[in-house]
Formats: C-alpha cells, structure tokens, sequence
C-alpha cells in the first residue's frame, strides 16, 4: 500500500526509463535518475521517494515492454503505467479487476467513492495490515487511486469508467505475457477476442 505518492508520473518514468540499462540493476538507474535530475523537487527526501516510486513500476516490466514504452504514442505508455502499476500493487490490480472491471461490463459506468470504501472494507476483512491503516491514510490511498486512474485515463474527470482504447502492439505484449492483465482494463476482454477472431 506504498502507493500513497502523486500520480502515474508519465514524464518522469519516460525519463527514467530511458536511464535504465537491461544488464544493470534498478539500484543503479535510480542513482543515475536522482544525479540527472529526473524528478525536479527541492527536497532531495521528496525526490528519492517518488523516483523509488517510479522504479517500483517499472521494473514490473520487462525488457520488451520497456522499449514499447519508450516509443509508443501516449495512449499505449499511459496503458503501460497503468498495468505496470496494477502489477507492483496488488490491491490496485484487484480494484481494477473486481470493481473498475465488473462495473464496466455491468453497463455501471459510475464509480464513487464508496465504491472503493466497500471494497477495502471487504479486502480490511481478510487483511490485519488493510485492517491496521488509519481513516486518514485510508482517505488518502483513496484519493491517490482515484488521480492515477484519471490521468490513466481508465476514468473521466468525473469519474466515470471509460472503456478501453489499446493498440494492436500492446495486446500482442499483454498477450505475450500470458497472464490474462487484459484483465485490468474495461473493455480489455473484448478488445482482446476481437484480435483473435
């Protein structure tokens, strides 16, 4: 639950991408990333946090899908940040799959704020470390989760679930990977069948 910092930070993990080399360790990229400057802030603290932030992401994925990354137009990055975060961070990948997903294919375009309320007491339920988290820190994931998936564009401004517009290169990758995380986007089922047909 560590994703309590900004948003999906597309320029940024741009950058950061572009530092990293596949034979070195993300240690090193995040040293490189914090020299070069990749996240502007004055706090050195502030900086350190949110790029450690960003190399969680993104040594989600692999090799492949990082120069995917790196070249594709901004709807299929923005869709890379997305699964790349759903992957690091199991109770946002579950959120996406049990609640943004079910809604859309339910014809439920509407997501509130007591949408997640009820799932993270549910989740709260089977978990003492979901349990143990303050109201204030709950309210606050809650509107960290609901700014990444704005700027996702898996939601509108006001909230509600879009469905989702993927290239034929990003379902070939998520395809790839074998492990169904079409799954994580509204539509993402659909789009997928109608590649194979």
């Amino acid at each position: 639950m560590s994703f309590g910092t900004g948003g999906l930070y597309l320029k940024e993990s741009l950058l950061i991408a572009a530092l990293h080399h596949v034979a070195c360790a993300w240690e090193a990229t995040s040293s490189r990333a914090l020299e070069a400057g990749a996240f502007p802030v004055r706090k050195e603290s502030s900086a350190k946090r949110s790029i450690r932030e960003i190399v969680h992401r993104l040594r989600s994925l692999d090799a492949d899908e990082l120069s995917f990354f790196l070249d594709a137009d901004r709807n299929d990055q923005l869709a890379l940040l997305w699964l790349a975060t759903c992957r690091a961070y199991r109770f946002i990948g579950e959120f996406a799959e049990e609640v943004i997903v079910d809604r859309y294919q339910s014809f439920r375009t509407d997501l509130s704020h007591d949408d997640y309320d009820i799932f993270f007491a549910r989740k709260a339920e089977w978990s003492e470390k979901l349990a143990g988290i303050s109201d204030s820190t709950r309210v606050k994931l809650r509107a960290v989760l609901f700014r990444l998936m704005r700027e996702a564009g898996v939601i509108t401004p006001d909230s509600r679930i879009l469905g989702t517009m993927l290239s034929g290169r990003f379902l070939a990758i998520t395809e790839r990977a074998g492990a169904g995380e079409i799954r994580f986007f509204p539509g993402g089922q659909r789009l997928s069948t109608q590649r194979r047909a």
